[in-house]
């Protein structure tokens, strides 16, 4: 096992929900064994509040949550990076970030839920499935053993995950709230 944690950096454009999603998630979920990280190639400035309400609701801590650019891992100081996840939509055409460096790869599209339209539960419902396919991808993640795992079988298992679609239930026993807004 590695001597410290894995340094997932997860982009999107934006860096307000997807990204802040996954973030938050690789975090609660890795048991110390991964340190994630979001940003983005254009920040909004700020998380959009229909994602701080979602991750308060299933109990991950938003304190120290907040959209940034991608500068901030360029710089001398940021951490060494094992794995950049990228988790731009593709029905939307949006263009994903490209990070470079000597470091695993990942793209995990899910569709943006800050770009939902209608009542606030019809956007609080894109948002859960987000945060739904996120979570399956993630802890489909946590369950391999990476830190022992050849580069290229690991690259494998990434490119795998990114491709498989939202689970009808949410993974893990994780649940969401049925309370409307």
């Amino acid at each position: 096992m590695s001597a410290r944690p894995w340094n997932i950096l997860v982009l999107c454009t934006g860096n307000s929900a997807r990204s802040i999603l996954a973030e938050a998630l690789f975090n609660a979920l890795g048991g110390g064994r991964v340190r994630a990280f979001s940003a983005g190639s254009k920040p909004a400035g700020k998380v959009n509040p229909f994602a701080l309400a979602l991750l308060d609701e299933q109990g991950l801590d938003t304190a120290h949550l907040r959209s940034k650019s991608w500068d901030e891992f360029a710089a001398p100081s940021a951490p060494q990076l094992d794995l950049v996840v990228t988790v731009c939509g593709n029905a939307a055409n949006e263009v994903c970030p490209v990070w470079p460096g000597n470091f695993l790869r990942a793209h995990w599209g899910v569709d943006d839920p800050a770009s939902a339209t209608g009542s606030d539960a019809e956007i609080r419902e894109a948002f859960m499935k987000a945060y739904a396919l996120l979570a399956e991808r993630i802890l489909t993640f946590l369950s391999l053993s990476f830190e022992e795992m050849e580069r290229a079988e690991l690259q494998q298992h990434l490119d795998e995950i990114g491709r498989a679609g939202a689970a009808a239930a949410v993974p893990g026993g994780l649940t969401f709230s049925d309370d409307a807004d």
